[in-house]
């Protein structure tokens, strides 16, 4: 069975080692790693390529939010599974943008910590059942601004077409499609075309704007 392998990045070393000890007992997990910052964190995660970043976010230097943006850019295998204090939803929503696909908060329990690693690790987007409502009403929300343009352009491009195909079926020109498409993609937060279309199939952002 081919385990989990977790970089933890926290500025508590005595926080780090709570979670060490508490998932040495997962015989599906494995710590590869530690960092105390944001920019050793993403100097691990070039030098050990983890599956998942268990990631702090208020740390001095690079703050973990940044660190988030720079390791999903540099390496987008590497998932990031954000763990903080604060559980502000516009703050989670911010999390999200920057590329975490999890958010737990310090004060929930060792089995949501398991759960959440797994779930990111399938793939999954995790937020912790209190607020996941909530963040997502705040994410679709975001949808419906989009123009009627927008949104069916938004469509095609999640069912795999191409500028090319999409200028086809609706009658405009590829460097129009190309336009709608950055747009679409500054709205939401994304840098590219495969952030785009992950996030509308695991947040069900299609189903929002109807």
């Amino acid at each position: 069975m081919r385990k989990i392998r977790v970089l933890l990045v926290d500025d508590h070393a005595i926080l780090r080692e709570g979670i060490r000890h508490m998932l040495q007992y997962c015989d599906d997990i494995e710590i590869v790693g530690e960092a105390q910052d944001g920019a050793e964190a993403v100097q691990r995660v070039g030098e050990l390529r983890p599956d998942i970043v268990v990631m702090d976010i208020a740390m001095p230097g690079l703050n973990g939010i940044e660190a988030t943006r720079l390791i999903r850019e540099r390496h987008p295998s590497t998932q990031v599974l954000v763990l903080s204090q604060y559980d502000d939803r516009q703050y989670v929503v911010s999390l999200l943008k920057a590329g975490a696909s999890g958010y737990i908060p310090k004060h929930a329990l060792g089995a949501d910590m398991i759960a959440a690693l797994r779930a990111v690790a399938r793939g999954e987007v995790f937020l912790y059942p209190p607020l996941s409502k909530l963040v997502l009403q705040e994410i679709r929300g975001e949808v419906k601004l989009l123009t009627h343009r927008e949104r069916e352009i938004l469509k095609l491009v999640v069912d795999g077409q191409t500028s090319a195909q999409i200028a086809s079926d609706l009658g405009l020109s590829a460097n129009t499609v190309e336009w709608h498409r950055a747009n679409l993609m500054s709205k939401l937060g994304v840098h590219n075309v495969a952030e785009l279309i992950r996030r509308v199939q695991q947040q069900g952002l299609i189903d929002a704007e109807d």
